[in-house]
């Protein structure tokens, strides 16, 4: 399987938060599954840091992109047909953070590890 991390379930993965599922962390773990991480969830933390949303970031902001390969997760680069299909979903979510990793799952055929249930309203596959 390819799996697509959510912002929340790739900190949670990268601090072993008790509120990442049982499900998703075995997923995560298994050697037959390739793991990404999307230049958004970048976007999204340091956004988020800068604005007072994730202090506990401090300590590892700088090393995120280390600490990513380290983990043995890739990192997924936005794509000019990401955007576009972003933009055309229907939807009215408005978080560009969401939508966005909805594309990505969409086109790449990547299943979305996420909590969030706004997911079930775009095309994709979601484990939790």
């Amino acid at each position: 399987m390819r799996l697509l991390l959510d912002t929340h379930a790739f900190l949670w993965w990268l601090i072993d938060d008790s509120r990442l599922s049982r499900m998703a962390r075995e997923t995560i773990m298994s050697a037959d599954n390739a793991v990404y991480v999307s230049a958004v969830t970048g976007w999204e933390v340091a956004t988020k840091h800068r604005l007072g949303k994730l202090p506990e970031a401090d300590a590892v902001i700088a090393r995120l992109p280390e600490i990513t390969v380290r983990a043995g997760i890739e990192t997924l680069p936005l794509e000019f047909s990401h955007g576009v299909r972003s933009g055309n979903y229907l939807n009215n979510h408005g978080d560009p953070f969401d939508r966005m990793l909805a594309a990505q799952a969409e086109i790449e055929g990547l299943t979305l590890v996420t909590r969030d249930p706004v997911f079930r309203d775009f095309p994709i596959k979601v484990l939790w």
